[in-house]
């Protein structure tokens, strides 16, 4: 019966007072599926537990406020309520669909599987306890996971991007690159894609370059080695060294700015497109520009 006290902690009752903080605001977080229906209806005793039932499935993705129309009329009036069983669905504080009767399981799945993933829910603790995992993989396990991922759901090419961006991480750039062909055309020109191209061929100017050490060695010896300090440039930008990268392209600048056809600046405008640092790439650009104009 849905007069009954909801016993899982997804379903609860909602009165006029408490609407506005218990599904108003609370849709802010997470959906809120919200049933309007009373004790004499026929159809709510029908579609109440079949919906009490599927938000448990979706395990708090989705909650289910409960009104009874019979006790809170003046919140059944302010919706306009005409006929139930009526359910609504608030996100955002805004409703976003509805339907009237007591629609069958697999429409009810229907709907709810338009607005809201299962186990979707905004659980904060789970989210950061799964961003620190991944945080704590290695490279090879990032990989390993996202491949045993991509052989489960074949139909996700947003995986094989964020494979693509983990062979870059490992330094496996042919790896990398091959994901990255692969991808279909709504995802190649994705913001990550574009710069992990731009990471691709800063990778593939580091083929048969020497060492970290022996570059510094060259400038060392002469700072005027700008081939020396370009590459150095490029290596510390693919290992992470972004601000001392760019120092070296501005070096050159500074030195000798059309330089082997001006490419210290092309290499600045490279990795600017490649950075995803809006701070930094701007404090760059008005160095840069500093520099050149």
């Amino acid at each position: 019966m849905n007069a009954a006290p909801a016993a899982s902690p997804f379903v609860f009752d909602v009165t006029q007072a408490t609407f506005e903080a218990e599904v108003l605001q609370a849709s802010l977080q997470q959906p809120v599926l919200v049933d309007f229906w009373a004790t004499w209806c026929g159809p709510c005793k029908t579609l109440g537990p079949l919906l009490e039932k599927l938000v448990a499935e979706y395990d708090g993705a989705v909650r289910l406020a409960k009104v009874d129309c019979d006790k809170e009329q003046m919140l059944a009036g302010m919706f306009g309520i005409r006929s139930i069983p009526t359910v609504m669905l608030v996100r955002d504080g805004q409703i976003v669909d509805g339907f009237q009767g007591a629609l069958p399981e697999s429409a009810l799945r229907e709907f709810l599987s338009r607005h809201v993933q299962p186990g979707a829910a905004p659980a904060e603790e789970a989210l950061a306890e799964e961003a620190e995992d991944y945080l704590a993989e290695t490279p090879e396990e990032t990989i390993a996971r996202l491949q045993q991922a991509i052989a489960g759901q074949p139909d996700k090419p947003e995986l094989k991007l964020d494979l693509a961006l983990a062979f870059m991480r490992a330094g496996n750039a042919a790896a990398a690159e091959a994901e990255l062909d692969a991808l279909p055309a709504n995802l190649a020109t994705d913001d990550r894609a574009r710069r992990l191209r731009g990471q691709l061929d800063f990778a593939r100017a580091l083929e048969g370059a020497p060492p970290m050490a022996e570059l510094e060695h060259r400038l060392a010896r002469n700072p005027d080695d700008h081939a020396a300090r370009d590459l150095l440039g490029v290596r510390l930008l693919v290992e992470g060294e972004t601000a001392a990268g760019l120092e070296q392209f501005l070096d050159i600048l500074r030195a000798q700015r059309d330089w082997n056809d001006g490419q210290a600046k092309k290499r600045l405008i490279a990795a600017f497109n490649v950075l995803d640092d809006a701070e930094l790439v701007g404090t760059y650009r008005r160095k840069m520009a500093s520099l050149l104009f």
